[in-house]
């Protein structure tokens, strides 16, 4: 069995898009079961301890993305997703919100990007996504600074989906940042030793035109033998 840990708050299900990312959890849900060969069970963030992982048993841990902002969550309901993810016993894939939550568990400080300044690129999308707000949205580039199984086959500069105004301020300790963008430098960090890996992007948001996130998933469970 996977766990694909639903890190959406409340707010964001209430909120205009929630009923299309609650449909996404489910599409995303069986995309990783066709991955991996894994039954994938979705549990909400503020219900995941380790204690729960360890009576499940699972092969992997893969956590979702979220349209709320960071500061919304309650740190005491985050304890057991952080005690999980900094115990580093399970491989962990987290996509955009995902990695941020890793990151922050780890020590690295999570923060917005910026305030929106005069002369920034007006993307309607992502003023809908955080207003006030600098955010990355949008099928666009990362550039790869690094070599790494992950991202074997990708090219130099993949095209996959964004979707933020958060960023991790900087690299976990223990950690190497392996991908990277003009507005966002911290796009993908990797533990040293352990599979464990998160994504400032969205690469469960894959299409036919633009498959580099598929292919890093896949990656990421040949690498990490999750693969049954």
């Amino acid at each position: 069995m996977i766990v694909f840990v639903d890190n959406e708050h409340a707010s964001g299900y209430a909120g205009k898009f929630g009923q299309m990312i609650m449909a996404n959890r489910v599409r995303i849900k069986y995309e990783l079961e066709d991955m991996s060969g894994h039954e994938c069970l979705i549990v909400r963030w503020n219900k995941v301890t380790p204690t729960l992982l360890d009576r499940l048993d699972i092969a992997a841990l893969f956590i979702s993305g979220n349209s709320a902002s960071a500061d919304e969550y309650d740190p005491a309901e985050q304890e057991g997703l952080n005690a999980t993810l900094r115990e580093m016993r399970w491989p962990t894939f987290g996509f955009c919100g995902g990695h941020q939550v890793m990151g922050a568990a780890y020590g690295a400080e999570l923060a917005p990007i910026g305030e929106v300044e005069e002369g920034d690129e007006p993307f309607g999308e992502a003023n809908e996504l955080a207003p006030g707000l600098k955010a990355e949205v949008g099928y666009r580039p990362v550039d790869i600074i690094a070599t790494h199984p992950l991202v074997e086959g990708l090219g130099p500069s993949p095209v996959v989906r964004h979707a933020h105004a958060w960023e991790l301020k900087d690299v976990p300790v223990g950690f190497s940042n392996i991908a990277s963008t003009e507005m966002t430098p911290i796009q993908m960090i990797v533990h040293d030793d352990r599979p464990i890996v998160g994504t400032q992007f969205h690469p469960e948001y894959a299409t036919d035109e633009h498959p580099a996130g598929r292919m890093m998933i896949e990656n990421f469970m040949r690498w990490a033998n999750v693969t049954s």
